[in-house]
């Protein structure tokens, strides 16, 4: 009897020592490695979103494919994608529902390797145009389901971390595009981004589906093991059972219909700040910047075009969303957001002032050309620090988890049609008002969204998904909610979920 209470005592002990020696219960390494091959779909995503860049004048003007494709017809090429995103934003939902978060994912390499293939083989422009929108079905849907997945199965003090993972490999699948796209032609470098989709599908099949939506389903066997992989072996998974149970139970019995959760005040406020962060990261100007920035590098290079100026913008997003991914838990979504929009500014001011100048007299920018320079460096730091990965990563921490199957598809959707908007009028905007019009334009933007940051935006770093709807509402927190929201692990810390 004696030594049957040691045992027990003793077993209690290991295990809360190995809970708990990195502070908080579970180990954090399988939850980083699940998070990045769920990421690994952002990876092809980012494909697609920049294979546009070393495509366009092999297209329209060496007529690589053999038939002509006109500027405008090259436009909707690039567009159709973001139809395709916003089309799926909703579906997805319903899949990740009905089939879960993996399976959900898993399933978008076909629409992927469809769209590439079509691309690939293309005899005409239609064919282009489609695949390019299957391209985007792919991508549109990895938008909502990735962070998802990855929001359900990282614990509150590594959720930001993970959260940014999505974009953070968006970027490198741009850089990859670009580096390639400079060695090889359009159909080579549209097998090879075929192959990503192939390679995600194959090491994702590996990871556990999410715990929150095994129980969902009342399968809680499954559910234990996806958290003893998630958070190791030794990890006593029945407390978070519990509680994912409970909350599970909570979200089913407040279901309520869509227009009756408009009408909450931390619905109303969520949608809100949803929405305005989109609406100022599609229109702070990162197409027209991305769009300039070949004639900006090749003019600091004395008229000569730089091949190597879409891989250096491309390295610079990859290291500043890393460093986002850093310090987003510990700075905070806020002061990201605010420092991003600052400075986004601050550098289209003066590319506005270095067209205004070449506009006047191009003499006058022989030697200012490292201004224009300094200015898309600065722009895409700071965009990819804070205006890219941040709206995203809150899209998922803004909504409580009985509307976010209709709430957050919806930020989704307004983005890719804002992106459509903005890639369709770019060039109607520069003819209309020049390129010092545009990018006074853009940096009068940048300038409200700051404020809007500062007057709209809530700080969500370190609470709960229950917090924050508190916060929203405007309520106060305890002293035991603050606890809290440093460390403990429970259902509603989950991040998205659908409902």
């Amino acid at each position: 009897m004696v030594q049957t209470v040691l045992k027990r005592a003793r077993d209690a002990m290991s295990k809360f020592v190995v809970n708990n020696v990195a502070g908080e219960s579970g180990r954090k390494l399988p939850q980083y490695i699940a998070g990045l091959a769920a990421s690994g779909g952002a990876l092809a995503a980012g494909t697609f979103l920049g294979w546009t860049a070393p495509t366009d004048k092999p297209l329209t003007v060496q007529g690589e494919y053999g038939f002509p494709i006109s500027d405008e017809q090259f436009s909707w090429i690039g567009s159709m994608s973001n139809l395709g995103a916003a089309l799926m934003c909703f579906p997805i939902g319903y899949m990740m529902k009905k089939i879960g978060r993996k399976w959900s994912m898993l399933t978008m390499v076909l629409p992927l390797v469809l769209g590439w293939l079509l691309i690939i083989f293309a005899e005409n422009v239609g064919m282009m145009m489609v695949g390019r929108f299957f391209l985007g079905v792919g991508g549109g849907a990895f938008c909502v389901a990735a962070p998802t997945y990855t929001a359900e199965i990282a614990q509150p003090s590594i959720r930001g971390t993970v959260g940014t993972f999505f974009q953070l490999m968006v970027t490198i699948g741009i850089l990859f595009v670009y580096a390639v796209g400079v060695g090889v032609d359009v159909q080579v470098l549209s097998i090879i981004c075929g192959v990503i989709p192939l390679v995600f599908g194959a090491i994702f099949f590996f990871m556990p589906e999410s715990p929150y939506y095994f129980v969902e389903k009342g399968r809680y066997s499954d559910a234990s093991t996806s958290l003893k992989w998630l958070r190791g072996a030794q990890y006593d998974e029945n407390a978070e059972i519990e509680d994912l149970k409970q909350a599970d139970a909570k979200m089913k019995a407040e279901a309520i219909p869509m227009l009756v959760a408009f009408r909450q005040k931390a619905t109303i406020r969520a949608l809100c700040v949803s929405l305005g962060l989109m609406f100022f990261q599609q229109l702070s100007g990162i197409n027209a910047v991305i769009f300039y920035n070949t004639d900006i590098f090749a003019s600091a290079n004395g008229g000569k075009e730089m091949k190597s100026a879409s891989i250096i913008v491309g390295g610079i997003q990859v290291v500043a969303t890393l460093v986002a991914s850093v310090v987003v838990d510990k700075v905070g979504r806020r002061i990201l957001l605010l420092v991003s929009d600052l400075m986004m500014a601050v550098s289209t001011i003066m590319l506005a002032v270095y067209f205004q100048l070449k506009q006047d007299d191009p003499a006058k920018v022989d030697d200012l050309s490292w201004l224009a320079v300094l200015a898309v460096c600065l722009f895409i730091a700071m965009f990819s620090i804070g205006y890219g990965p941040v709206p995203w990563l809150m899209v998922g921490e803004l909504f409580a988890n009985n509307v976010k199957a209709f709430a957050s598809p919806l930020a989704g959707v307004f983005n890719w049609l804002l992106a459509f908007a903005v890639t369709k009028l770019f060039t109607n905007l520069k003819d209309g008002m020049g390129e010092a019009g545009v990018f006074w334009l853009f940096s009068g933007i940048s300038l409200l969204g700051t404020v809007f940051v500062f007057l709209v935006v809530p700080e969500t770093k370190g609470k709960s998904l229950s917090d924050i709807q508190r916060l929203l509402a405007g309520e106060k927190m305890n002293s035991e909610q603050d606890h809290q929201e440093h460390g403990e692990s429970r259902n509603d810390e989950m991040g998205p979920q659908v409902a």
